[in-house]
């Protein structure tokens, strides 16, 4: 057993082929098995998390997920504690390993108590697992679902949080908030992204003691993004060896936009960094970042340097845009140059000829930009992330950034990467204009679309993970807290 480690490249799984792995090595094992292990994974994780837990409700569902609880009840039994067990199955109707489990759990004398009563020292959620497919919990399962959120006692839950769906990370209404979540052979998509993480708490995968060759057997869904690795920068480098990045933004009333994509390029490491202002010729320095050059935007040389274009350019970005997407130059597409993409049909066109030209796209949508160039509301988009990802990705053939908790990167020549690090701390005004400056840091340093993206968004929730408990964080202060990501 496992507890899931943020930066490393665990591979995720969807419902199907974990049922399809599941079925696979069941057929290889003897009858009941595989849920006689989780059972066990379940009671020991259970000891793990709450040591001097007595008394124990297994809230258990009429399905196989039930089953592992009714596993689990038996061996927590055995090691002296008391639980309560509730089930919402029928013998006439379970599933065959859940009506051998329900054998195993009378022939041990646990009785299965019809409501739960009392206080508890530790709740376990074995009402559905993968069998949440966003139908609303009724009765006595909704009931139970109040109930174990508001007991107060850790709580793990069996493969999911009930009402967390497995692929999206879209919970129902009422769903478990659990405190740890004991993912059974494979980890699942919707755990990372949209509300998983806040459904999940901490994350743990038991493979239940199968063989690497059948848990690989199926490409993933998706990986989580992995921690990306640093390296020295060789003495006899120059300030040519990592690039130029032109920032272009910064509409009338929205300077800031571009100055904070502009400083975070600056801190992540990039050589040099040009701004061209839209409409506002006023500003010449900034006095915080007197690095930073500000030109005439006709005067850049777009075919040697990487473009991070649209941090607050309002309407006014739309004339540079074809010029932006016509360039030879690696192009990161933000916020208002999204916006209008969106609605005008030539500019997509020349958004998509850009890849056969191999030129490197990026664009960095939040979900209603998102929505935009989809023709979707944001709910929708937010309804399946990684979906609406890949279908932009293969869309304008390039790669995407979908924003969010959970951030996704997709590419039309990659397995999507789901984003484990950053929080609600980045829920705040310029934290994406930072984030822009930051992947064309990257792409200004010679990395791929795909991996600048991957690198640029790990670091940047990164930021916020460890920044002091208390502190206030700005985009400002986000992208001072990023000079480190210039060692590279």
């Amino acid at each position: 057993m496992n507890k899931t480690i943020p930066g490393t490249r665990h591979p995720l799984h969807g419902v199907d082929q974990t049922r399809r792995i599941e079925q696979t090595a069941a057929q290889a094992l003897p009858a009941h098995t595989l849920m006689q292990r989780a059972g066990l994974a379940v009671a020991r994780l259970a000891l793990a998390i709450a040591p001097h837990a007595q008394r124990i409700w297994i809230a258990c569902g009429p399905g196989n997920n039930g089953g592992d609880g009714l596993e689990a009840a038996i061996h927590l039994q055995r090691w002296g504690k008391q639980v309560v067990v509730t089930w919402l199955g029928q013998t006439e109707s379970a599933p065959a390993d859940t009506v051998a489990a329900r054998l195993r759990l009378q022939d041990a004398g646990i009785l299965v108590e019809s409501m739960p009563s009392g206080d508890f020292d530790l709740c376990i959620d074995a009402l559905l697992g993968i069998g949440s497919q966003l139908r609303e919990p009724q009765g006595l399962m909704a009931d139970w679902i109040r109930q174990i959120n508001a007991s107060g006692a850790p709580i793990l839950s069996v493969d999911l949080p009930t009402g967390l769906h497995a692929d999206t990370g879209q919970a129902t209404a009422v769903h478990v908030q659990a405190s740890h979540t004991l993912n059974l052979l494979t980890l699942k998509p919707g755990l990372f992204t949209a509300q998983g993480r806040d459904a999940a708490g901490t994350v743990w995968c038991d493979t239940l003691g199968l063989e690497l060759n059948v848990l690989t057997a199926l490409a993933p869904t998706a990986y989580l993004n992995a921690q990306p690795i640093k390296t020295r920068r060789p003495h006899a480098s120059h300030k040519g060896s990592y690039g130029d990045v032109a920032v272009i933004g910064g509409a009338h009333g929205m300077t800031g936009a571009a100055l904070l994509a502009a400083g975070a390029a600056l801190y992540a490491g990039t050589g040099r960094v040009f701004v061209g202002l839209l409409n506002d010729q006023s500003v010449t320095v900034d006095v915080r970042h007197p690095e930073l050059m500000f030109r005439p935007i006709q005067s850049l040389d777009f075919s040697a340097m990487t473009v991070v274009c649209g941090c607050g350019g309002g309407q006014a970005v739309q004339p540079v845009l074809c010029d932006v997407l016509s360039s030879p130059a690696p192009v990161v597409l933000d916020a208002d140059a999204l916006n209008v993409i969106a609605t005008d049909n030539v500019l997509q066109t020349e958004l998509l000829a850009r890849c056969a030209r191999q030129a490197v796209t990026v664009l960095t949508p939040h979900p209603l930009e998102a929505a935009r160039l989809l023709g979707q509301t944001a709910q929708q988009v937010q309804s399946d992330r990684l979906t609406a990802a890949q279908t932009l990705a293969q869309r304008f053939a390039c790669t995407v950034v979908l924003k969010g908790s959970g951030s996704i990167i997709a590419s039309p020549d990659h397995l999507p990467v789901i984003n484990p690090t950053g929080n609600g701390r980045l829920a705040s005004a310029g934290t994406g204009d930072v984030l822009a400056g930051m992947v064309g840091a990257e792409l200004a340093a010679g990395k791929t679309g795909f991996e600048a993206a991957c690198r640029a968004v790990y670091r940047h929730g990164a930021l916020a993970d460890t920044w002091p408990p208390g502190a206030p964080l700005t985009a400002q202060l986000l992208v001072l807290g990023g000079c480190d990501t210039a060692c590279r």
